[in-house]
C-alpha cells in the first residue's frame, strides 16, 4: 500500500506565497514522474506541474514563472513553491505519483487526498 500525504495548503492574500509538500510512504521500490494537479470549484482537474525522476519539469502556462516544482528522491517527496499567488489559483491541489511497489509489479498511479489553497483578493 502506497500513500501520498500533502501538506502546506491554506489561506493567503493575493501576491503571497505558499509551499506545498507531498510525501510518499509505504511499499516503494521506485517513483517515476511526480506532479501537482488542481481542481477549482466547478472545473475539471488540471495539471499544474510535473517532474521526472531525473528532474525534468513541465508547467501549465498559467503558472510558469510563478510556481516551481522540485523533488527529494531520497525522501520520496515532491514540493510546489507557489509565488505571486492570484485569486484564480484558488483550488484543491492534488499530488500525483507513478510508484512501483516492487518489481516486477508495474508502476501504479497514486493520488493524494488534496489540500485546499485559497487566495483572497
Amino acid at each position: 500500500q502506497v500513500q501520498l500525504v500533502e501538506s502546506g495548503g491554506g489561506l493567503v492574500q493575493a501576491g503571497g506565497s505558499l509551499r506545498l509538500s507531498c510525501a510518499a510512504s509505504g511499499s516503494i521500490f521506485s517513483i517515476n514522474d511526480m506532479g501537482w494537479y488542481r481542481q477549482a470549484a466547478g472545473k475539471q482537474r488540471e495539471l499544474v506541474a510535473s517532474i521526472t525522476s531525473g528532474g525534468r519539469t513541465n508547467y501549465a502556462d498559467s503558472v510558469k514563472g510563478r510556481f516551481t516544482i522540485s523533488r527529494d528522491n531520497a525522501k520520496n517527496t515532491v514540493y510546489l513553491q507557489m509565488n505571486s499567488l492570484k485569486p484564480e489559483d484558488t483550488a484543491v491541489y492534488y499530488c500525483n505519483a507513478m510508484v512501483q511497489p516492487a518489481p516486477p509489479v508495474r508502476h501504479l498511479e497514486v493520488w493524494g487526498q488534496g489540500t485546499l489553497v485559497t487566495v483572497s483578493s
